[in-house]
């Protein structure tokens, strides 16, 4: 009975999925996005100027991390303008790192959508919602209700992970129930690489634990020292031509370059350091 559950769950996810990005299978340009907030400083100062150094390099996908839902815009542009402007270096947005609730949702998805946005992503669960099991539990309940009305709009919602989640909780973790007990049709999950990494888990073995789950990635490294920091993709330990051997495991439709801060170089030198690592990697 567990196989046979756990089968049509996969096989709701895929569907999904497939439903959201028709057309990546059939490009045989590979595929690179950056997640934004990686750039987060150098927006600040200059956005032109940094989307435009982010497509010299040569990405072709973007995630948001910079929605506004009381004024709607990305960025401080509102989402077509901003979507035309992305889209006219190459870099559609694909996806976005929104806080979206029940209440919020439609205002959301509405905004994502005429940004062009394939995904919304829920970026970070506030630690209210996750002192115990059952809160975790009544998170898995208010995703499944955001996701289905994100269907409404032709986006798939998912979450992304930190470390916190693998925490044991009366023997389970928060991870696991909010795989179990959320719908695969309505809610996907974006996996950051770094972070399960970080808490002490393999990324594979969650991807055969739950195949078809995690259509997103975030690709980012860790430096080979005790201290765990960040690290261009490609300089650290994290194998990952081990991890994209199972991307079809995973159900992965897009990755993105993600580094929250950075160290032994500067923020342009680590994106590109990333990109062209991927680039030249064959298991890409």
């Amino acid at each position: 009975m567990t196989n046979r559950r756990n089968f049509l769950r996969t096989t709701a996810a895929f569907t999904a999925g497939s439903m959201v990005l028709p057309m990546l299978s059939c490009s045989k340009e590979k595929v690179i996005g950056l997640q934004l907030y990686t750039v987060r400083d150098k927006i600040a100062q200059d956005l032109d100027g940094t989307l435009n150094r982010v497509a010299e390099i040569g990405y072709n996908s973007l995630e948001a991390a910079g929605y506004s839902v009381t004024d709607g815009t990305f960025y401080g542009m509102k989402p077509k303008a901003f979507s035309d402007k992305v889209n006219a270096l190459g870099m559609p947005l694909n996806s976005s790192h929104s806080v979206c609730e029940p209440d919020s949702a439609d205002k959301v998805f509405t905004d994502a959508a005429a940004a062009g946005c394939k995904y919304v992503v829920y970026p970070y669960l506030a630690e209210p919602n996750r002192q115990n099991i059952d809160g975790y539990k009544a998170t898995a309940e208010r995703f499944n209700k955001v996701g289905e009305l994100a269907k409404k709009y032709n986006i798939r919602f998912a979450y992304h992970n930190h470390n916190f989640e693998f925490d044991s909780m009366d023997g389970q973790m928060g991870y696991e129930v909010l795989l179990n007990e959320t719908n695969p049709e309505n809610v996907a999950f974006e996996m950051d690489l770094y972070w399960v990494t970080r808490a002490g888990q393999d990324p594979v073995e969650w991807m055969k634990k739950h195949p078809g789950r995690f259509e997103l990635w975030h690709v980012k490294d860790m430096v080979k020292t005790d201290d765990m920091f960040f690290a261009p993709v490609g300089t650290g330990r994290i194998d990952f031509a081990r991890i994209f051997a199972e991307k079809g495991t995973a159900g992965m439709k897009l990755f993105f370059v993600e580094q929250d801060r950075f160290r032994d170089y500067d923020t342009f030198e680590s994106v590109e350091m990333s990109f062209n690592y991927l680039k030249n990697a064959s298991f890409v």
